[in-house]
């Protein structure tokens, strides 16, 4: 045993605040229906940075190349979607933890966290900056000050994580979609020759309202910015109940919906704000009209003379609360993940809700907004490498068996860097950045983020049959509870770590011949002292034994102990 127990401070042992942040999920605390959890994850599709982006690209490249870019861009986050939601909700994992064991290894996943937090900061900032617009327009707030309130009005509700969560989605999901809807239906009522005119709008394309590869390639490079919210939508998913034969077909229903069919929503409000900048453009010019309070306004005012603008605000503030308290659940949950591997140290999720926040008001400071093509168009060419090299490992190397068919998420079985998934994604973001700063012609930097895709995409199989699927499991699992029950579900057995002295379920345990006994995830990943000596030091092909079992490793426990003395001295 250890020479002490580890402690930790209030907010990391309360899991109302703490939302296992940083592993499984455990079936005690998924006690939501399939219904809530599918609400919860959509009522984060209430972002207008849709119609802010929407807008955008119809108004830079004219509305042909903004429908094509928007259209296929939603045919391709979806179909990535489907892996992903499916593995977080069958395994109880969020995207970080997805992302270990999907061919990035315990540290290599680092990276991708950083791209994920910075998803959810720029989308922060971008969602907030919006706000502000709109306490401008309707009260006359300057943004300086409206990007403060904007900022911290979130916090008390990220606070308490999914258990608040939750209870704010579901309640104003029903008021949201009624106000999202109405000024197309009042247009469709008092205009209806609008939408036949709005196909003819070219915005300030040179080229006028006609389609042409490149200003769909740069259209779909801003839309594909999006293809991270998959992430946001897995945090969600991961607290789904386990599929039964009773509940299956609600259980893929709501993963369906509230995983990749947040791109059906998504795709919808793009292309609407690609109609209202048109609708409004004429009376507040191209450069105001992507701004959703702008579009929001006139829009309902063509049948709500008075009023209209309180509407607007109300709806906007609405929206933005709904997308920004995911945005900052989200960011807290991958900052935790990032600091814990690289610091062995994690002072609450909590904590990290105030940072992301943080850095996401600088950003609304900075104007952040002015730039939204600029810095959507870069991000996308990152962001998709992450999501291809994932999905091929999922949909291609699992099912030819060299990777493993589960995912392995824990600091004591995985190697730190697996090539398969890291390799891929640092090829695919790098040629394709290149690509984006011209270096291969105007043609590849339009279509620079499908040149990430293909790449991460192609290149993770590639990697993984020339080194055989080593880099996956560095130690087999010793644990004498199984993973799986006989019918095929993880186990629920309850394991008492030896560190904390705290049972957690079965798929977050592992043994530790370090500790001597049974480890949890989290105690695992804080320990700066064992360096990782249960791991082999070299690769074997995937399903070979890879490391010395536990009492190979006995003869060690002389430098353990020491170890541990010196720790007491």
């Amino acid at each position: 045993m250890t020479d002490s127990t580890r402690t930790y401070g209030d907010w990391t042992k309360n899991e109302t605040l703490e939302d296992y942040s940083l592993r499984y999920a455990p079936k005690s605390f998924r006690r939501w229906t399939p219904y809530v959890v599918a609400t919860t994850a959509l009522g984060g599709i209430a972002y207008l940075a849709d119609f802010a982006i929407g807008g955008s690209i119809a108004v830079t490249h004219g509305v042909p190349n903004a429908i094509a870019a928007i259209l296929v861009t939603a045919a391709v986050v979806f179909v990535t979607g489907i892996p992903i939601a499916y593995y977080s909700a069958r395994y109880a994992i969020d995207m970080d933890l997805l992302t270990r064991g999907a061919g990035f290894g315990y540290l290599g996943s680092t990276i991708t966290s950083l791209i994920y937090a910075s998803f959810t900061f720029i989308f922060f900032a971008l969602e907030g900056s919006i706000m502000a617009q709109a306490l401008k327009s309707g009260m006359g707030i300057p943004l300086p000050v409206g990007y403060l309130i904007c900022a911290f009005v979130v916090i008390p509700l990220v606070i308490f994580g999914m258990t608040a969560l939750s209870k704010l989605q579901v309640w104003t999901q029903p008021i949201w979609l009624v106000l999202m809807v109405a000024p197309f239906l009042v247009i469709a009522l008092k205009e209806p020759g609008r939408y036949a005119d709005w196909l003819h709008f070219a915005g300030k394309n040179p080229d006028g309202a006609t389609f042409t590869l490149i200003g769909f390639g740069l259209g779909a490079g801003v839309a594909l910015s999006l293809i991270a919210q998959i992430g946001e939508q897995a945090d969600y998913l991961r607290f789904m109940p386990e599929k039964t034969d009773q509940n299956r077909l609600r259980w893929w229903t709501a993963v369906l919906a509230a995983g990749p069919g947040w791109v059906v929503l998504g795709a919808l409000k793009q292309l609407g704000g690609a109609f209202l900048a048109f609708y409004v453009a004429h009376e507040v010019g191209l450069t105001r009209a992507v701004e959703p309070i702008e579009q929001y306004t006139r829009g309902i005012g063509a049948w709500l003379h008075v009023g209209a603008l309180a509407v607007a605000v109300f709806f906007v503030v609405l929206s933005q609360i709904k997308i920004n308290v995911t945005n900052a659940y989200s960011g807290s949950l991958s900052w935790a993940n990032f600091f814990s591997r690289t610091t062995h140290h994690h002072p609450g999720r909590v904590v990290w809700i105030f940072f992301n926040v943080g850095i996401a008001l600088a950003l609304m400071e900075f104007g952040v907004f002015g730039f939204l093509n600029t810095v959507l168009g870069f991000y996308s060419n990152v962001a998709i490498a992450w999501i291809g090299a994932v999905v091929a490992d999922l949909v291609i190397n699992k099912p030819l068996k060299i990777s493993p068919s589960y995912i392995e998420f824990k600091r004591a079985h995985l190697y730190n860097f697996n090539p398969v998934g890291f390799g891929s994604m640092l090829v695919g973001s790098a040629v394709s950045i290149v690509a984006f700063f011209g270096a291969f012609g105007e043609l590849a930097k339009a279509f620079s983020p499908f040149i990430a895709i293909t790449l991460a995409f192609v290149l993770s199989p590639l990697i993984a049959i020339a080194t055989k699927g080593r880099y996956y499991i560095a130690r087999p699992d010793e644990l004498e509870e199984p993973l799986f029950t006989d019918a095929g579900l993880l186990s629920g057995a309850s394991l008492t770590c030896v560190v904390c002295e705290m049972a957690y379920e079965r798929p977050d345990m592992a043994a530790c011949p370090f500790h001597e006994g049974t480890i949890c995830s989290l105690c695992c990943s804080l320990d700066a002292d064992c360096h990782d000596m249960c791991k082999h030091t070299g690769p074997t092909d995937l399903g070979v034994p890879v490391v010395r079992t536990t009492s190979a490793v006995l003869q060690e426990r002389g430098t353990a102990a020491f170890t541990r003395l010196h720790r007491r001295g």
